[in-house]
């Protein structure tokens, strides 16, 4: 877990400016919504904290440490997008194995870490399963086991709930809560919509 700083940030795509000097701290342990009509900053501040986007100036640190020049995979995060970005070819259970086996972490830590992420999010029965065999709600939750199993200082979300249906989008969000009250990471969650915030 992890505090986030953003000190005057900006982001221009060419002379249009997009982001003009944003400035917070997010505690450690934080649950944090940017809410926001679309189109207005909110996923670029995301995908800037991410390092997904380079940020024309200011500084972004995470627990202590800044990251204007670390990579992605650098930043000790992770995020949960709008498509879930899941491996279609993959089961669930490799889709979450994904990026520790990239990180050449042991077979036996990744079983551990794979097991305790599927219990507590319900996937336990589905780990066999391709994501096309799940619903949009089963879907989101592998997506946060991936983020899961990594143990990041830091969850970002980018309006993981867009894409399910109005009662799913309810019980999503108790499930996000739930998630959040067990495991304390620091979390940044991004909407448009003022009830999910």
């Amino acid at each position: 877990m992890a505090e986030v700083t953003l000190n005057n940030i900006y982001k221009s795509y060419g002379k249009t400016e997009v982001i003009h000097g944003v400035s917070c701290d997010i505690a450690d342990g934080e649950f944090v919504v940017l809410l926001g009509p679309s189109g207005c900053g909110k996923s670029t501040i995301l995908r800037m904290i991410a390092g997904l986007e380079k940020i024309t100036a200011g500084e972004i640190a995470i627990g202590g440490r800044v990251v204007n020049t670390l990579e992605p995979m650098d930043r000790d995060i992770a995020m949960v997008f709008q498509n879930y970005a899941l491996y279609p070819h993959m089961s669930v259970y490799k889709n979450m194995a994904y990026g520790l086996k990239i990180r050449r972490m042991p077979k036996q830590e990744i079983e551990k870490r794979v097991q305790e992420a599927a219990n507590m999010l319900g996937l336990s029965g589905l780990l066999d399963r391709k994501p096309r065999e799940l619903s949009g709600g089963q879907r989101q939750r592998v997506a946060m086991g991936r983020c899961i199993v990594r143990e990041p200082q830091v969850f970002l979300f980018d309006e993981p709930l867009s894409n399910l249906d109005a009662k799913l989008r309810v019980q999503m969000r108790l499930e996000l809560r739930n998630l959040h009250e067990k495991m304390g990471i620091t979390s940044i969650y991004v909407t448009h919509d003022q009830v999910e915030a």
